[in-house]
């Protein structure tokens, strides 16, 4: 059997149905939301920011608790779920898509670009439980 290592995957959701090796640190989660309201992850690059907030995003997601068995029943916060699996709406924001060239106005107009596409998506995503 060959073992696929997700190397520049941050995607949790492909990473699971697809198979890649997935080291499980699920259970931070649950000590995460001990921690307080104001959390900073601070990792240099390529150190998994992205895909832990990618886990968190598939967590908490309201609209897919009807995957929640088959994203983590296997692994360690499936089979301790806290109170507040997929109980929130999520607005996903990357601020990497966003230009960073040009002047002030041009990177403000980015900017806004992105946030508009993002809340249109958000919109168009949980159109049914708004």
């Amino acid at each position: 059997m060959t073992i696929k290592f997700p190397y520049g995957l941050a995607d949790f959701q492909s990473i699971r149905e697809d198979n890649y090796f997935y080291v499980d640190r699920t259970d931070r989660i649950a000590r995460m939301e001990q921690a307080g309201k104001q959390l900073l992850f601070l990792r240099p690059r390529r150190f998994g920011k992205s895909l832990w907030l990618s886990v968190l995003e598939n967590y908490y997601d309201l609209a897919r608790a009807d995957r929640f068995e088959e994203l983590f029943g296997d692994l360690k916060i499936g089979r301790n779920p806290t109170p507040k699996r997929n109980s929130y709406f999520v607005l996903r924001l990357n601020f990497s898509e966003v230009d960073p060239n040009g002047d002030t106005d041009a990177i403000t107009a980015s900017l806004h670009q992105h946030i508009n596409s993002c809340i249109s998506a958000f919109d168009f995503y949980y159109r049914s439980y708004l």
